[in-house]
């Protein structure tokens, strides 16, 4: 996965804790365990899921209407989010043919809806992303649905089980199975805000 950077997202160093939520990000080389798991998840969950992926404007709107959003226009960020689907193979095939991607890059601000993904209880590992993350980047990419998100796990997650998944993705185990993860954290999550 292609990053934007750590000065570039404006990070700063920190001893934040740590999220105790399941994070299903892939940020490393998945092990042989990890490949097994998510085939049982597939075995189990593949017949019963049906296509209900969303467009990149989907998507986007969604980001829009929940967040507060600042637009970030630099090329390196959306040169970024271009490349993140067009070096995957998965996600290069869903760009129509004769099309390019069409990257949007954000900042997730501190305000509004957003808040929650910055309160301490939502916090990363700071060694996931290099230290404290003030502001959290998201990517869109408008021809495929892709996304990219640093600074949050959550936030990813939440955006995968939102986005959902297409034929091709229910035939590959690894994205049912983070799509499966990814809905079961959002609802666990759901469930313990609503005991607030």
């Amino acid at each position: 996965m292609w990053h934007i950077g750590k000065n570039k997202a404006g990070w700063e160093k920190s001893d934040r804790g740590k999220n105790r939520g399941t994070k299903n990000m892939i940020i490393k080389e998945p092990t042989r365990v990890d490949l097994e798991k998510w085939k049982q998840i597939w075995i189990q969950y593949k017949d019963q899921l049906h296509p209900n992926r969303k467009s990149g404007m989907e998507l986007l709107h969604y980001l829009q209407k929940k967040f507060v959003l600042t637009e970030r226009f630099d090329e390196h960020a959306l040169s970024t989010i271009s490349h993140n689907v067009t070096m995957n193979p998965h996600s290069a095939e869903k760009i129509p043919v004769g099309e390019k991607p069409i990257p949007r890059a954000f900042f997730l601000e501190n305000a509004g809806a957003g808040t929650y993904l910055y309160q301490p209880e939502n916090w990363d590992d700071p060694d996931l992303w290099g230290g404290e993350i003030s502001r959290i980047f998201v990517g869109v990419e408008l021809t495929t649905g892709e996304f990219m998100v640093e600074g949050s796990t959550l936030l990813w997650d939440e955006l995968y089980a939102f986005r959902g998944l297409d034929e091709q993705d229910l035939q590959n185990y690894v994205c049912v199975a983070l799509y499966v993860n990814c809905c079961n954290r959002i609802r666990q999550w759901k469930r313990k805000i609503e005991k607030i």
